[in-house]
């Protein structure tokens, strides 16, 4: 993962299409800063373009809200050429993802990529059962708690 001396101020966090897992861990990692009272900001994005606009996938919001995280009010979007000046760090569900962001990624900015996970991937739910989206808001919370930690440690 990018090394910080302090914490980044704005991380975006980047699936394939934006309505599973980023929108997930952006909740999840932003409700963990919140109540660490961290101020770092939290946004996520597709690599893709085809669910631009809408709001994340029903299984998502509903296995997240059993949890107490909202993704109801979260819609989809696109990785724009400007998001890689804006975030500090640029956390990829996936090494698809990653190899996409490098393709697009200014060669100045490609020290900002990362896995979320660090070494290994946030598995898609997207064509399995509701274990799929468990699975991802378990290791979403344990990585989120994680770096709110090492966050805390560099502030």
């Amino acid at each position: 993962m990018a090394k910080f001396k302090v914490p980044p101020q704005r991380v975006l966090i980047v699936c394939k299409g934006n309505i599973c897992r980023s929108p997930t861990v952006a909740v999840v990692l932003h409700e963990k800063i919140k109540s660490r009272k961290l101020n770092i900001e939290i946004d996520a994005a597709g690599t893709e373009d085809y669910h631009v606009g809408s709001p994340p996938d029903k299984r998502s919001i509903h296995h997240a809200a059993k949890r107490g995280y909202d993704l109801s009010r979260r819609r989809a979007r696109q990785v724009t050429h400007s998001d890689f000046e804006t975030f500090d760090l640029i956390l990829a569900a996936d090494e698809s993802n990653v190899e996409e962001l490098q393709r697009i990624c200014p060669i100045e900015h490609r020290a900002k990529l990362a896995l979320f996970l660090g070494t290994r991937e946030l598995p898609d739910p997207y064509y399995g059962g509701a274990e799929g989206f468990e699975t991802v808001l378990n290791l979403t919370e344990q990585r989120a708690e994680f770096l709110v930690n090492l966050w805390l440690k560099t502030n």
